[in-house]
């Protein structure tokens, strides 16, 4: 994807020389309190807070709209997608690199690129970094440039993220998975084997990978052959009972007090008008009757124990956990967790209920903001957890699904769009995040894939957000999503691309976790 300006104001870009500043009132104002008591003391914390912190990815929408709660936060992004338009979004211009294959490649870039090593050593010295996906070389670099990551290690990350590891995770928290057997498997016959137990029809997961990705629904040896390769070179797989499910996804937040934990979300899988992939995860919804009462009481006990058991490993700050909700049984069962900030961290983040008092990400940097603090974790979770509390947002993560190769000319623009009544949808203006929007026939569009892009079989095209809910109670998409992803996608043209300009180009369908 290609880069463009920075959005950074021209006196803030790298290699200029800043204007003089003057200090605001607040950093001459007595110096915080040894101990922060309570939400108030919290939210003014990071309002006067004077220390650099960046959000380092792809895109910024993990975090959109926390640089308007924590004063100093700015994003450092790979792909511009408001156009040199947001305030605290710096995009450094395209240098020479080898060809991405992960998040983590993104970011190392972004860490050892000229542009962004001297912006940040202009804004220091030091700082806070956090990344949506980082390894042991961006661990290194951010230390270089005297960055302090606010994650945990890489390696315990890694850890955590592997569906194995997280099913150990989870049995000695006493969360239920589905039922399921980890083993190696280098043969049809030895999945029979070691699933006797499990029934006839399966569903098989590596370790890592993107939504949709590393998963197999086996039922016979043909469904096994078509994926043999990824299943039998794994060391170990997770081998499943298929169950009639709903899918689900709750965010949460380890602190020294205990779990936090947001609202339980339904999320959107394998709709093919928005992803390729079966069983692809393609969106979000929060509402206060997502799912019933007693579902959405059992994931958020599941979601504490996980938290404490993580705890007790060293683990701290954010994660998110996958349910799975049998619909013969009623039982929930944990799918798997995501060790880090998500692409529903947005709809957490931005929700009422979070900004009445701050947001899930805000008590994941007080960790790292070396203060003591002080608040009532339960009675947040209490607050967090009342229906009353719970306004209903959707997001639909829009990707490319056709299997055809194009290079992008024309593309929507990132901010505010509307549906007239005959569904008919029109660009309003500009916007960096969603808060504006304030009735179900508009919408905030993040753009991810624009001019100058390829657009590719599972190529992330954007993401959009609008009040309401994208599906029905049956579980299939509303007609005003159908609506918004028509609108969204019919802007879109490019020049088609031969096959040997694919692969002179380097695309490989299905790219890597971006978002």
């Amino acid at each position: 994807m290609g880069a463009t300006n920075a959005s950074i104001p021209a006196s803030d870009r790298a290699g200029t020389k800043p204007l003089p500043t003057r200090a605001l009132a607040t950093d001459r104002a007595t110096s915080a309190p040894k101990t922060l008591r309570g939400i108030s003391d919290i939210r003014r914390f990071f309002f006067r807070n004077t220390e650099p912190v960046y959000f380092v990815s792809a895109t910024p929408f993990n975090l959109l709209g926390l640089d308007e709660w924590i004063r100093g936060f700015q994003f450092i992004n790979a792909i511009d997608c408001f156009d040199s338009q947001h305030p605290n979004v710096l995009v450094p211009r395209e240098i020479p690199h080898d060809q991405w294959e992960s998040i983590e490649d993104i970011n190392n870039y972004l860490l050892s690129h000229p542009d962004v090593i001297e912006h940040i050593r202009r804004r220091g010295p030091g700082g806070k970094a956090v990344f949506l996906m980082f390894d042991e070389k961006t661990e290194q670099l951010a230390k270089d440039l005297g960055l302090e990551v606010c994650f945990p290690p890489a390696a315990m990350r890694s850890m955590v993220d592997d569906k194995m590891e997280t099913t150990r995770i989870a049995n000695r928290a006493g969360v239920p998975s589905v039922p399921n057997v980890l083993a190696k498997v280098d043969s049809y016959q030895t999945l029979r084997k070691v699933a006797e137990k499990l029934g006839n029809d399966l569903v098989i997961q590596t370790a890592y990978g993107d939504s949709g990705h590393t998963t197999f629904f086996v039922s016979n040896e043909a469904d096994f052959d078509k994926h043999a390769d990824e299943i039998t070179e794994a060391p170990e797989v997770k081998v499943m009972k298929r169950i009639r499910c709903r899918g689900s996804a709750l965010e949460a937040c380890v602190t020294r007090h205990g779990t936090i934990v947001g609202p339980l979300m339904t999320e959107l899988v394998g709709f093919k008008e928005l992803t390729p992939y079966r069983g692809g995860w393609c969106g979000n919804e929060v509402f206060a009757g997502a799912f019933d009462a007693k579902s959405r009481a059992q994931a958020r006990a599941h979601a504490m124990a996980f938290g404490e058991e993580l705890r007790r490993m060293g683990y701290k700050g954010y994660f998110e956990l996958d349910f799975l909700t049998d619909l013969d049984s009623g039982e929930v069962y944990l799918g798997e967790c995501n060790p880090r900030i998500t692409g529903a961290s947005s709809m957490t983040n931005l929700a009422c209920f979070a900004h009445a008092d701050a947001p899930l990400f805000i008590f994941h940097l007080l960790e790292w903001m070396g203060v003591d603090y002080e608040f009532d974790v339960e009675e947040l979770n209490a607050r967090w957890a009342d229906p009353a509390n719970i306004d209903s947002w959707s997001q639909l993560v829009i990707k490319h699904t056709r299997d055809e190769v194009d290079h992008i000319h024309t593309a929507p623009p990132s901010g505010i769009y509307e549906l007239d009544p005959d569904g008919r949808m029109s660009y309003v203006r500009m916007q960096t995040h969603r808060r504006t929007v304030q009735y179900e026939n508009r919408a905030f569009f993040l753009r991810i894939s624009g001019p100058g892009d390829y657009r590719y079989e599972g190529a992330d095209l954007g993401i959009l957000v609008s009040p309401g809910r994208f599906m029905t109670d049956d579980f299939t998409l509303t007609d005003r999503a159908k609506a918004w992803i028509h609108g969204i996608t019919s802007i879109y043209a490019g020049t088609p691309l031969t096959p040997a300009a694919t692969a002179q180009a380097g695309i490989e369908p299905g790219g890597f976790k971006l978002l």
